[in-house]
């Protein structure tokens, strides 16, 4: 007993020095939340969904703003918020876009460049087809990849070497073929590439599973694997997982709040709290259930480790895709 009240004491003088960590500081004027995106996407919904709660609830004391620096995939908002060092006003949402541009050479910044605040979700993709499709199952569509990875054309957004294209790549790995053999058309947005797939121009769409749902209720795509740990519920329930169909693949893209280098311990634990009451609220776990998102929240040494995994992993990847160098 004296062991775990030992123990118990801990914890609670951990969770106080936090506590008072937080209360050290507060922002002073008004914070921009920048988004690598233009408006409408999955990334900006992020952006504004974060905003909407926390005005809403009063969990910060001054106002917020939503900031959109689209282009470079993503680059633009990571530079903006990269020279904003040891001014925690800033907040990026980060994706794997950040990993991913440094790993291809499209951009000098990753990951260390930034601090890490809290990881939000996962948006774990999905692979659809039209429902005239010959390819009917996942496991039908691993027989034509098998047989002639060049004759599925595979159609994602928005740039090369993304968490999309990584997935397919994966699936490709997973079942001894060439990443580099995949036939792949990059497409502006998400919608584009739907279109795409519905139109007959493309053989599959690798999406995030919030694009896919509507069309799939109204039957125009067929979903024929879900690279998530278990099934989505709703409209997305009757679609199975890779490893249910005999492939064990798991990928999808995260969303994480970052801020600019040099930021004060009671800094960091002010955003940290912030972004944790904000998670924990009703209205945030409905919107991460619509959207058929999976609770993240990760902070601290943590995050950073996965952040340094999910590096390695990707540049493993790429490399075989042919997009870096060992």
């Amino acid at each position: 007993m004296k062991v775990i009240s030992v123990l118990l004491s801990a914890v609670a003088l951990l969770v106080s020095s936090t506590d008072v960590l937080a209360q050290a500081w507060s922002p002073q004027r008004n914070v921009e939340i920048v988004v690598g995106s233009a408006p409408g996407g999955s990334n900006d919904k992020t952006a504004r969904q974060v905003e909407r709660i926390l005005l809403e609830k009063k969990l910060v004391n001054v106002s917020l703003s939503v900031v959109n620096r689209p282009g470079g995939g993503g680059s633009i908002a990571f530079t903006s918020v990269y020279q904003r060092a040891g001014d925690p006003h800033y907040l990026l949402v980060g994706t794997t876009a950040l990993l991913s541009n440094h790993i291809v050479g499209l951009s000098t910044l990753s990951h260390r460049d930034f601090t890490p605040i809290a990881s939000l979700f996962n948006d774990y993709v999905v692979f659809a087809v039209n429902p005239d499709s010959p390819i009917k199952t996942g496991k039908d569509l691993i027989e034509r990849l098998k047989k002639d990875a060049k004759s599925v054309s595979v159609g994602f957004a928005t740039s090369f070497g993304n968490h999309q294209h990584i997935t397919i790549g994966l699936l490709v790995k997973a079942i001894g073929g060439n990443a580099r053999d995949l036939k792949v058309v990059v497409f502006k947005g998400s919608a584009e590439a739907i279109t795409a797939v519905l139109g007959g121009h493309v053989d599959l769409v690798v999406a995030g599973a919030v694009n896919v749902a509507p069309h799939v209720q109204t039957g125009r795509l067929r979903v024929v694997g879900v690279a998530g740990p278990k099934r989505f519920g709703g409209m997305l329930a009757a679609a199975p997982t890779w490893r249910e169909q005999g492939v064990d693949l798991v990928s999808g893209g995260w969303r994480a709040i970052l801020a600019p280098k040099d930021l004060t311990a009671a800094q960091v634990a002010y955003w940290e709290g912030v972004l944790r009451k904000a998670t924990e609220y009703p209205e945030w776990k409905t919107d991460v259930e619509n959207n058929f998102w999976t609770d993240d929240f990760v902070t601290g040494p943590q995050l950073r480790k996965d952040l340094d995994k999910d590096y390695a992993d990707m540049k493993a990847v790429l490399v075989d895709l042919g997009l870096a160098k060992q």
